[in-house]
């Protein structure tokens, strides 16, 4: 049986990026280079997003679940462009798989029909952000340095 966030993996997060990509270009004017640099790929990665050639799956484009997906995907560029981190948002589609009943959908699309995998808690409080990295750098590269 795969882990729940193998399956996340698999079929939401790229599916998620991709969408999420279109809604911030197309409703909220950024540009192709300014999603890249959000998303820390290339402006070709969120041109094929916008084609429709990386991220789709038309698992959730065929579920029950289809709404209430980009719905939430809305709600994530709207915090995005407003200079939410784009990771934090992205674990709360994770959430919205969990929470929504998703998961268990997507096992039994995998073919499984026992009890869904154990998940542990998003650990996205542990998450250390990059400026976070530089400024502790910084401040072993400084206690290192004489004076």
């Amino acid at each position: 049986m795969k882990m729940p966030c193998e399956l996340i993996v698999t079929h939401i997060l790229p599916t998620a990026r991709g969408a999420l990509a279109r809604d911030l270009v197309t409703s909220h004017g950024m540009t192709q280079t300014q999603v890249a640099k959000l998303f820390g790929v290339t402006s070709a990665a969120v041109s094929q997003y916008l084609k429709g050639m990386r991220g789709g799956n038309n698992l959730i484009d065929r579920s029950a679940y289809k709404d209430d997906f980009y719905a939430e995907i809305a709600r994530m560029a709207d915090e995005i462009s407003n200079g939410a981190d784009v990771t934090e948002s992205l674990c709360g589609i994770c959430n919205f798989v969990k929470e929504s009943g998703l998961l268990k959908a997507l096992y039994v699309f995998e073919g499984y029909s026992g009890d869904l995998g154990i998940c542990a808690d998003c650990p996205r409080l542990n998450i250390v952000t990059s400026n976070e990295i530089v400024s502790e750098r910084a401040r072993s590269i400084g206690s290192e340095m004489p004076l």
